[in-house]
């Protein structure tokens, strides 16, 4: 150690620019104390430029007064997407016809007027699409650390202010803080990280390996922006639903168009309005992020748009596949995320107090309204009447309600589940319920339409618990989207694993049990997407995993690298690894015109042999004939 001081001190202690006649001063010691301080110098620099153009760079973007859990407005009876049609109005005051069409926002929870907001028909549609085209085309000019410098301040601007997005969220959804927390700005920030991290590294030129008759050539390939793609999402999340094929997007150097969902456009436009306001800060043309608020009649104009290169879809079976047929006017590539029925199967013995509470989270997270949310616990008989009190129990003690409702404590209420987005498959839940009672279900807790004494939205459904469901059943095969927990008996591992595959879907699945071995032979059983072990759901915040399903659950995959170059043209590119000294050329036994069939063939015959003929001798007996053909 006090060598280690000397070296590092030496100069200080010999340095004397003052006593000329020191015999211990030396020219060495003013180099070495001079490099030392020059590095460090240059190091600052450095340090100070790259972060300069490379950190976060905060900006602003105003709070909506609904955000606010004090604020207040017109309670609509009986909320829907058209209550402007009977309550006019609700319409803005500027509306003066022309045949255009609204779309009305409410909170789900309290049923309180959001806003109208003006949907976009084809024309309009059609116009956006252009923009983002036009802005594109500098936008693919950007390198990989500009695009770096969005995400950083994206995920900044998120952080640090996560309650208000996680507000809004709730104000439009009617989901609780907790539910926007987990399944909103955890999943996002995740997102971001990973671009931040290991984006480049997805997209950078790839040298790939070659074969013999190739060792002359480099193979390299290349991923280069599609264009303009287009995003379909979903309702139950919009802040994450939103932000992850943008940023996904713009990071590939793509435009995109989103077309949010009719039922939350009210805070998916104020998420994207952040996306905007960072690009605008950044110099940057924000009209690469397109957002298009229409109803479903008009959503071909997307679509079949020539100018959409790929599109992206996050919904139900039914709309997944109408995109699908639409896209095949021009032959656009989409992936497809279609919603599951994802199997839960509990292996004997396992510790059913220790997992409980993964489980509760797993089925009544944002109120089950969950694609990845546990749809069917597949529990061994011997441990299904345990399992079932434990969750009757517990379910019975769930508290519904808004966490933007006011109250003499403050805005957030104490719930553990918030409403659902609309009380439209209200009756469909209902007459799932019985038909699994009068086929020998067992449901004593919930069921039905939860009429909440203190929230005005009419969105509420019960936590139901429904016990010795079978397989077959219409509600074991269909997704319930819904705060159901359903129970499924088996006597034996390959019967679990039968039910588990025994539906139209194969999106995710868990197992859990008291060996990991055990339960990781069962995963390779199943026909799915992902699957967690011990665990429920935790594929997703892991964002360098692909994420998708089989069967009904739809193709293709976002997230990770996979998701990624999805949004890209690889393109192969082949060179010359040395070329001034060997390039290809014809020999003249193959050059046109063929001279001699035989020799020819003979030709291609002995190459063939010579590269990929088993054993060594043959090899030399092909390059014989190689070699004999040629003269």
């Amino acid at each position: 150690m006090h060598s280690l001081f000397y070296v590092l001190f030496h100069p200080l202690n010999t340095l004397n620019l003052w006593l000329e006649d020191d015999p211990n001063a030396s020219i060495v010691d003013v180099l070495y104390l001079f490099t030392t301080f020059s590095a460090f110098g240059i190091w600052l620099v450095f340090d100070r430029y790259q972060k300069a153009v490379n950190s976060a760079v905060p900006f602003h973007h105003p709070a909506p007064e609904a955000a606010d859990p004090s604020w207040d407005s017109r309670v609509i009876p009986n909320a829907n997407l058209r209550s402007h049609l009977q309550m006019p109005d609700l319409l803005p005051l500027q509306f003066g016809g022309g045949g255009r069409e609204y779309i009305t926002c409410f909170d789900p929870a309290n049923n309180l007027h959001l806003t109208s907001a003006l949907a976009d028909d084809a024309r309009s549609i059609e116009a956006k699409i252009k923009r983002a085209k036009n802005a594109q085309v500098k936008w693919c000019e950007t390198s990989f650390g500009e695009r770096r410098r969005v995400m950083r301040s994206l995920l900044k601007w998120l952080v640090e202010n996560q309650e208000l997005c996680a507000r809004i969220a709730c104000r439009d959804s009617g989901k609780t803080m907790i539910d926007a927390a987990l399944g909103e700005i955890l999943s996002t920030c995740s997102k971001l990280e990973w671009l931040i991290n290991h984006g480049e590294r997805a997209l950078r030129t790839e040298t790939r390996y070659s074969n013999l008759m190739m060792s002359y050539k480099k193979s390299q390939v290349i991923y280069e922006p599609k264009g303009v793609v287009a995003a379909i999402v979903s309702w139950n999340y919009p802040l994450h639903n939103a932000w992850s094929p943008i940023v996904a997007s713009i990071f590939a150097g793509n435009a995109i168009v989103l077309k949010a969902s009719e039922h939350v456009i009210w805070s998916t436009e104020w998420f994207v309005g952040a996306i905007h306001k960072c690009l605008e800060v950044l110099g940057y043309d924000a009209d690469i992020v397109q957002t298009v608020c229409c109803w479903p009649d008009q959503a071909e104009a997307l679509t079949k748009s020539p100018l959409i290169k790929h599109i992206t879809f996050i919904g139900s079976e039914e709309i997944g596949r109408k995109v699908a047929m639409a896209a095949t006017e021009h032959l656009t590539p989409v992936t497809l995320e279609l919603g599951g029925k994802d199997p839960a199967i509990i292996l004997p013995d396992t510790d059913l107090q220790k997992w409980s509470s993964i489980w509760m989270r797993g089925i009544f997270q944002n109120s089950g309204q969950n694609c990845i949310g546990i749809e069917r616990l597949i529990v061994h008989s011997k441990q299904y009447d345990e399992l079932f009190d434990i969750l009757t129990e517990r379910v019975a003690k769930l508290r519904f309600g808004s966490v933007l409702a006011p109250t003499r404590e403050g805005y957030i209420n104490t719930v553990d589940c918030g409403s659902m987005i609309s009380n439209d498959r209200f009756n469909v839940l209902e007459e799932l319920v019985f038909q699994a009672q009068e086929d020998g279900a067992r449901v004593d807790i919930g069921g039905k339409e939860l009429l909440h004494t203190s929230c005005q939205g009419k969105s509420f459904f019960q936590a139901t618990v429904v016990g010795d469901a079978k397989p077959s059943s219409r509600i074991s095969q269909v997704e319930l989207f819904a705060p159901i927990a359903l129970l499924i008996r088996y006597d034996d591992i390959d019967d679990a694993i039968t039910i588990a595959n025994g539906t139209r879907y194969g999106l995710g699945a868990s197992v859990f049990g008291p060996h990991q071995d055990l339960c990781i032979e069962v995963a390779k059983e199943l026909h799915c997407g992902m699957v967690s072990v011990n665990d429920f759901g935790v594929y997703y915040l892991n964002q360098d995993l692909p994420f998708g399903g089989t069967k009904s659950s739809g193709y293709g995959r976002f997230g990770g690298s996979e998701g990624l170059r999805s949004l890209t043209n690889p393109k192969a590119i082949v060179t010359d690894r040395w070329p001034s000294f060997v390039q290809t050329t014809i020999p003249k036994v193959l050059d046109y015109p063929i001279r001699s069939l035989v020799r020819s063939w003979d030709f291609v015959h002995g190459l063939t042999m010579l590269l990929y003929a088993d054993g060594y001798r043959a090899r030399f007996n092909g390059l014989l004939q190689l070699t004999k053909a040629r003269r």
